[in-house]
């Protein structure tokens, strides 16, 4: 895709972003310099890190997981009554359509 196909929204867009100069021309930022002590991680650290942020968690209690799920099952039953009571009267439509 060139510059070209770009309307003047999106060309507007990337000069405020600094993508584009003043010209229109694209602009090529630095790349950011990697360092590789700061971007891996061993695997006990990466456990560990896991554990304390699953600590955070809220996990809800007992009484409020069975609520909800009672919820999620009931809806579950409504709308697969529905879905299969709309499929028989089809069935019985087509039927009389077809027979």
């Amino acid at each position: 895709m060139s510059l070209d196909d770009l309307n003047r929204e999106q060309k507007r867009s990337l000069k405020k972003s600094g993508d584009l100069n003043d010209q229109g021309q694209p602009t090529r930022a630095p790349a950011p310099a990697r360092r590789p002590s700061e971007e891996h991680v061993t695997p006990a650290q990466y456990m560990r890190e896991v554990r304390d942020e699953m600590r955070k968690v809220a996990w809800p209690k007992w009484p409020e997981v069975r609520r909800f799920s009672i919820i999620v099952l009931v809806t579950v039953v409504i709308y697969t009554a529905f879905v299969g009571g709309l499929d028989s009267l089809f069935g019985v439509l087509s039927g009389w359509l077809y027979d």
